[in-house]
């Protein structure tokens, strides 16, 4: 890692840049057609009255180069807190330089002096590189696990009962 490297708390004057990040993530992950954020959207549910997550920044040389997006959960069988890793992402340019490693130690850093019990996160299946480097960093899969997602009209749905 380089002494160029800085980790920052993003601000509400980070939006745009958070979105660029977002755009970025979402290319990689072949779901451009999922991507309906926008800037005044991150502003407000990001750094507005109710935060829904907090955004941390990698900037390398001047220039913006990664972000994690993370939040609360909740662990009943810790009885501790926890933090989840929504989105973790650094520009192909960027990468091999430690800042995944970095973002991802700071949200360690974060999750100790809170007292969280753990960090979860998911993964996409097929993305062998971070699978490999979470690996590497002591990260242990929870393959009997899996993921479900209520949204959309489902989600209208249920809720409107």
């Amino acid at each position: 890692m380089t002494s160029e490297l800085e980790i920052l708390a993003a601000q509400a004057e980070h939006a745009g840049v958070v979105l660029e990040m977002i755009r970025g993530l979402a290319e990689y992950e072949k779901l451009e057609h999922a991507m309906a954020a926008t800037e005044e959207q991150l502003r407000e549910t990001l750094f507005g009255e109710r935060p829904g997550a907090e955004v941390l920044l990698a900037r390398l040389g001047g220039e913006w180069v990664g972000f994690a997006l993370f939040f609360p959960n909740y662990s009943t069988f810790l009885a501790k807190p926890g933090i989840f890793l929504e989105d973790l992402f650094v520009k192909p340019e960027a990468r091999g330089k430690g800042i995944g490693g970095a973002l991802l130690r700071e949200i360690a850093r974060r999750a100790v002096a809170r007292g969280c019990g753990r960090v979860e996160w998911s993964v996409l299946d097929w993305n062998e590189p971070s699978i490999g480097f979470y690996k590497k960093l002591g990260a242990v899969p929870m393959d009997e696990w899996t993921v479900f997602r209520l949204t959309g009209d489902a989600l209208t749905a249920m809720g409107s009962h």
